[in-house]
């Protein structure tokens, strides 16, 4: 039976490179691909696919969120981040969003293949430059425990929103909520992240593509 495969990238020469490098493989087949976050999930939901790979700076959805959304809604469904970051909060935050695999752009022939391969046995996998950005954390639970916590879906609305320029007012109104529940999510925010600024959360979003820059 051949491995079922979604591409969510928003760059089309780069999904037309991954189509036509996995269409090498006849246990390999490419059911449908987009460069937009939405509809990645509808996606999903209407050719089901074994396996996704996932950007992470994509409009409409960006590829942590949307890797959460997949894997609550559909844990069966594996996900391989590949991204031009190998940054070590970028792959931190994605395989705490339920990514089984972390593939960097620059790695994304062999690497993608031995990706596949793993996750389509139930095993996790990550490319040698998202091993090393992590490598100290996975071998010190001291480093581990400074690592931001997850942040929750409400959130990471209040965080895009916050980086955004919206105002607590403006943001309770946007989300139908009290302005003083936006406060307590953006205390909760700026604990999590250890970042005590607007400015702070605004870097930090941007980084990891809540908004664009």
């Amino acid at each position: 039976m051949k491995m079922r495969i979604l591409l969510a990238d928003d760059h089309q020469m780069f999904r037309e490179a991954l189509r036509s490098l996995l269409g090498n493989f006849p246990h390999i087949e490419v059911v449908a691909e987009t460069g937009n976050g939405l509809d990645v999930i509808n996606l999903v939901r209407e050719v089901s696919p074994d396996i996704v790979c996932m950007d992470i700076s994509m409009p409409g959805l960006n590829g942590i969120e949307t890797t959460k959304q997949i894997t609550d809604t559909w844990p069966l469904v594996k996900v391989i981040a590949l991204s031009a970051f190998s940054e070590r909060q970028y792959v931190m935050d994605m395989m705490a969003a339920g990514a089984a695999a972390y593939v960097t752009k620059a790695e994304a022939g062999e690497e993608l293949l031995r990706a596949i391969e793993a996750v389509s046995n139930n095993h996790s996998y990550l490319c040698p430059y998202a091993m090393d950005a992590v490598k100290g954390v996975l071998s010190s639970n001291a480093a581990a425990e400074k690592l931001p916590a997850p942040l929750g879906p409400r959130e990471r609305q209040v965080l895009a929103l916050v980086a955004t320029g919206y105002t607590s007012l403006q943001i309770a109104e946007q989300l139908q909520i009290a302005a003083s529940t936006i406060e307590v999510h953006r205390r909760n925010i700026m604990r999590k992240l250890d970042v005590h600024s607007v400015a702070g959360l605004t870097r930090y979003a941007i980084r990891n593509g809540f908004v664009a820059d």
